[in-house]
């Protein structure tokens, strides 16, 4: 990882759009927070009091089609994985996420405006050491035909998603992607929510996609690419579901040092896998990245260190 310690944003950055399901206008403001604070939802209510939810797997109230948290008050935001994704891809670690609608605009379709606005934003460098979630053994979930599993890995966070669909245009694509703020914003930012045009009526008979264009969407009938200006990438369709994987993972609550593998997955399996992680207590501990300082010698480089990065926190409970 490229910080040893922990990361917020330096100042506050708006966005408005509408919400790809929804299809009300909305406005998001990203802000700094504090340490150990995490990644904040706060939603202004008409009669100006704030409700806030803390983004983590056990916020997760519903994933069909878009991750929808909430508390017991029920759901409070709905489609948050892109934001998420961009604050988690681009290394940040505390921010506050502040919406007035109920759900996050969707702007293109892709994470690319959410990075825009942390750079407008700009990334301010905390004093306490950055935290992680190291996956110590491999945990799987299968769903149907969709598979998915976390594994320990030594490099990082790395995603591997390959995806399957009966459309004859998109069929059978991947994409890895090893996760660092450069990899993010040059290999997966960009790339944009897809759909298909049979799938729409479905989709509207239930409530969704009330905002989705041609503009925030890439939209395939059985023969062709709908949109006229094409595809940002060859395999844009994978790597927006990596995008996903990102954004639905950061609800770990911390950074994770792991490989996550998908087949025919989505926000439902991405939730899955996380849940089973996190309830498998001698699957995962949290690790603490070292101060950067002048070493001594080999010996005090390789001292207290994981993997030559990371230093224990503290670990599951083990009987």
């Amino acid at each position: 990882m490229q910080f040893s310690r922990q990361t917020t944003l330096r100042s506050q950055a708006t966005v408005t759009g509408v919400g790809v399901h929804s299809g009300l206008p909305v406005r998001l403001t990203l802000g700094p927070a504090s340490i150990d604070a995490g990644f904040i939802f706060v939603r202004s209510r008409p009669d100006g009091s704030d409700r806030e939810v803390q983004a983590t797997a056990k916020s997760v109230i519903s994933t069909e089609f878009a991750t929808v948290l909430g508390d017991r008050e029920g759901p409070l935001v709905s489609t948050a994985e892109h934001v998420l994704a961009a604050l988690r891809g681009m290394g940040i670690d505390n921010a506050t996420i502040d919406v007035d609608g109920p759900e996050v605009p969707i702007m293109d379709g892709s994470a690319a405006p959410f990075v825009a606005a942390i750079d407008r934003a700009g990334i301010l460098t905390q004093s306490a050491p950055r935290r992680f979630i190291q996956v110590l053994k491999r945990v799987q979930v299968s769903l149907g035909d969709a598979f998915g599993e976390l594994r320990p890995h030594a490099g990082g966070f790395r995603a591997e998603v390959e995806i399957d669909f009966a459309n004859p245009v998109i069929g059978r694509q991947d994409f890895t992607l090893d996760l660092t703020p450069e990899s993010f914003r040059r290999d997966i930012c960009r790339a944009r929510t897809f759909g298909c045009m049979n799938d729409v009526a479905r989709l509207w008979s239930a409530g969704f996609a009330l905002g989705a264009s041609f503009e925030n969407s890439v939209v395939f009938d059985e023969e062709r690419l709908l949109n006229t200006e094409g595809l940002r990438y060859a395999n844009e369709c994978a790597r927006h579901k990596v995008l996903d994987v990102v954004g639905d993972l950061a609800l770990a609550g911390l950074p994770l040092l792991g490989a996550y593998r998908s087949q025919r997955g989505g926000h439902k399996l991405n939730h899955a896998v996380l849940t089973a992680l996190m309830a498998d207590r001698s699957a995962w501990r949290v690790v603490e990245s070292e101060p950067a300082r002048r070493p001594r010698g080999h010996a005090e480089i390789a001292r207290g260190m994981v993997g030559g990065m990371v230093a224990p926190a503290y670990g599951p409970d083990v009987s």
